[in-house]
């Protein structure tokens, strides 16, 4: 793999639903853009998820605010509309496209977990993120990243040189579980920022009333 803090302008990517976002998804990228050098961390919700299943996806709206809640006290996390404000699914290559015309001067690091690697290749022109980005692939302590790394590198030779491992310990958090514990009436407090666990209680999302 090739040494990350060799370089500099770097401009880390973490997309999501964010429904809601939590301190898993905060601590990832805070460590990332340590670990790396990146200069700015770009936080980038989905409008329309193309992978996703869920037909109670809340409000492209309420997901944005509920970022912007999330990193409003940290000057290196910015938000972008870039795919809320784009119709149709929410492709990540045509992302990276815009983001590489808009951020000339930086190399892009895509953040997210390392599980959802695999799930990458059946993306709409994977090769093609490789190309337009590194990718940090972000897991749990304890999980060994070797093998799955190396199985990776083996059957899809684009990404040699392209793949970086980041450990990060919140990530046992997940937004799924926040949603289950807030329908069965369970504590998420410490679980996600508390600006954003106020929202939700106002909002009632997730808490089927």
């Amino acid at each position: 793999m090739n040494n990350p803090k060799e370089k500099v302008n770097r401009l880390g990517i973490m997309g999501g639903t964010f429904d809601p976002i939590h301190y898993g998804h905060l601590v990832a990228a805070e460590m990332a853009r340590a670990e790396f050098k990146l200069s700015k961390v770009l936080f980038i919700p989905t409008g329309t998820p193309p992978h996703k299943d869920r037909k109670d996806i809340s409000a492209a709206e309420m997901r944005y605010e509920m970022v912007k809640l999330a990193i409003h006290d940290n000057p290196a996390f910015d938000i972008s509309r870039v795919e809320i404000e784009r119709e149709g699914p929410s492709y990540t290559v045509e992302t990276l496209r815009v983001l590489r015309r808009d951020w000339p001067d930086h190399e892009l690091y895509f953040i997210t977990g390392s599980d959802a690697l695999l799930e990458i290749f059946s993306w709409r022109e994977a090769e093609e993120i490789f190309r337009l980005v590194q990718y940090i692939g972000a897991a749990r302590p304890g999980f060994d990243a070797s093998d799955f790394f190396l199985k990776v590198q083996q059957e899809h030779p684009e990404t040699q040189g392209k793949i970086h491992y980041l450990e990060v310990p919140a990530l046992a958090i997940s937004s799924t579980d926040i949603r289950a514990r807030v329908r069965r009436g369970e504590p998420i407090r410490y679980l996600l920022p508390e600006t954003v666990r106020l929202y939700l209680e106002q909002h009632r999302l997730y808490s089927g009333s």
